[in-house]
């Protein structure tokens, strides 16, 4: 019983995934919503399964209390008791067929059900890639919003407080993430806050020894020798047989009396301030704009002035005197004049959504990025996200809203790319990136034969309570998504060279579910919408 329990708790333990591809739920939240539900069915069939133990234990209570009654009697005077020939022949009764019975009773096994529902869902849990990708997520929202290890642990995101509570062996499992892919940053950040909530008395299954042996060796990976001592001595304090701290104390107080001799320096005792988001410094990576694009998510570093805005109108847009759109023009505000972005109201109805994201749903697959040797698509971790591709034929809504685009750009969407749906999973994020290829990747649309992304058009199909902005660290813009509205921008300037002020990304979403729509417009067939420039910048 004891080990079917921890069995059923353990799997318990996993997200349950819905009935669809498996691979990467964690970068869709869509995809993840239906794991509720599932979760939800898991534990009924859990409740069943008790009600079933309980009802079998009862009837087995039952007959010990009966038996144990009936011993009682006959063991006082055995002889006298078996003298009754009606005693005698219950006796043999009872031990030919009644204890059979009882015996199959304790043999019925009331988990076959609950075992047979989860044998069910098995195929579809998330599997180590997802855990470890939910984790990184966190970590990623952490680092872009500036958030310390503690408020996700209790809950505390910006705008709002929930009881979403992360536990002492949830932190280390963070950790441990963390340190297997050998980021020790972020190990000692989510250590430090497994330790912190354990001094505190949360209870835990994982040892304190355990929690300082990782942190302990995660610091002096971060270069604080000091402290790596100050930690280890902590875990042999705590665990003197423990090998590897023993030999690690005597390698790291090594270590630092040597820097000290050759620095001519004394020995000082360590801070005693509980590390925390900013005691060290993020390592650097790929992202030369890291600091720029992450601001700019926060809310930070934006470039809008009195000037410029005052340089900022609104307008009704009707393409030109386009016939669909006289009645109802579009309602058109700009959102920075150079480049020019624009953003239309009431782009898309509540119906209209609704529609493009029920097509979406079955098709959501993990978004990829074109190759810029190969020019074929790929997966990358800058871009956490499911998408999936709408033809106009798949719906009349989705012919409908390609043909609302082409009025209201005045550009022909037939040499352009299907409609994209995507919807961003936990933290989900693209990092800066262009639209456009560029000079060093001729090939990337040559199997299309449209030429390159002369526009973007990005339909925002969800308010986002935080983050999930898409910003533009050139010049330093943040668009926020609403509901209905769309962004609109070129990425070629006129003589087909392009626009590297476009470069773009779309920021991690810390609170809430974004979808967007968009359409990637291609060169070919604008000759006349939109002749050459004069100059390269045109």
């Amino acid at each position: 019983m004891r080990k079917f329990l921890s069995y059923v708790l353990s799997a318990l333990l996993w997200y349950c995934c819905c009935q669809t591809t498996r691979a990467e739920i964690f970068t869709s939240i869509s995809q993840m919503t239906d794991l509720i539900y599932t979760e939800k069915e898991l534990v009924q069939s859990l409740r069943e399964y008790i009600k079933a133990e309980e009802s079998k234990l009862a009837a087995v209570k039952s007959w010990a209390n009966k038996l144990d009654d009936l011993t009682r009697v006959s063991t006082s005077d055995p002889e006298n008791y078996l003298g009754h020939p009606v005693n005698a022949y219950k006796l043999m009764k009872r031990l030919n067929t009644e204890w059979s019975e009882l015996e199959s009773l304790v043999l019925q096994n009331p988990s076959d059900g609950f075992i047979s529902n989860m044998s069910a869902h098995r195929q579809y849990f998330p599997d180590e890639e997802d855990e470890t990708g939910a984790a990184k997520a966190l970590m990623r929202l952490q680092d872009t919003y500036q958030l310390d290890s503690e408020a996700f642990s209790r809950g505390k995101l910006p705008g709002m407080h929930s009881n979403a509570l992360l536990t002492v062996d949830d932190c280390f499992d963070m950790g441990k993430t963390a340190y297997n892919d050998a980021d020790y940053y972020h190990a000692v950040l989510w250590m430090q806050q497994a330790l912190k909530q354990l001094d505190a008395g949360d209870e835990a299954v994982v040892s304190k020894v355990d929690i300082l042996d990782y942190l302990s060796y995660s610091v002096y990976q971060m270069g604080d020798l000091p402290r790596a001592i100050e930690l280890t001595r902590r875990l042999v304090a705590i665990d003197s047989s423990h090998q590897r701290a023993g030999g690690n104390l005597r390698y790291f107080e090594r270590l630092l009396f040597k820097q000290l001799n050759e620095m001519n320096q004394k020995y000082e005792p360590v801070s005693e301030e509980p590390i925390q988001l900013g005691t060290y410094s993020r390592p650097k990576d790929h992202l030369p704009e890291r600091e720029a694009y992450e601001a700019l998510c926060r809310g930070e570093g934006l470039k809008m002035n009195e000037a410029r805005r005052s340089r900022l109108f609104c307008r009704y847009q009707n393409g030109k005197m386009n016939p669909r759109l006289l009645l109802r023009p579009m309602k058109e505000e700009d959102e920075w004049d150079s480049p020019h972005i624009v953003r239309y109201l009431e782009m898309l109805s509540d119906e209209e959504i609704e529609k493009i994201k029920e097509l979406a749903k079955p098709r959501l697959a993990r978004a990829t990025v074109r190759d810029p040797k190969t020019g074929v698509l790929t997966t990358a971790n800058y871009r956490v996200s499911k998408s999936a591709w709408l033809e106009g034929t798949d719906d009349p809504v989705v012919e409908r809203v390609n043909q609302r685009i082409e009025d209201i750009t005045g550009l022909t969407v037939d040499t352009a790319e299907l409609l994209q749906v995507a919807n961003y999973g936990v933290g989900g994020q693209y990092e800066p990136h262009y639209d456009f290829s560029r000079k060093d990747e001729p090939d990337a649309f040559k199997r299309l034969g449209t030429g390159n992304r002369v526009a973007t058009f990005l339909n925002y199909m969800t308010d986002v309570e935080a983050g999930g902005a898409t910003v533009f660290p050139d010049f330093g813009a943040a668009i926020r998504p609403r509901k209905g509205t769309a962004v609109f921008w070129y990425n070629l300037f006129k003589s087909g060279e392009g626009d590297y002020r476009t470069r773009h990304a779309a920021c991690p979403v810390l609170v809430g579910c974004k979808w967007v729509s968009n359409k990637w417009i291609h060169e070919r067939g604008q000759e006349f919408r939109r002749p050459c420039g004069l100059t390269e910048v045109d």
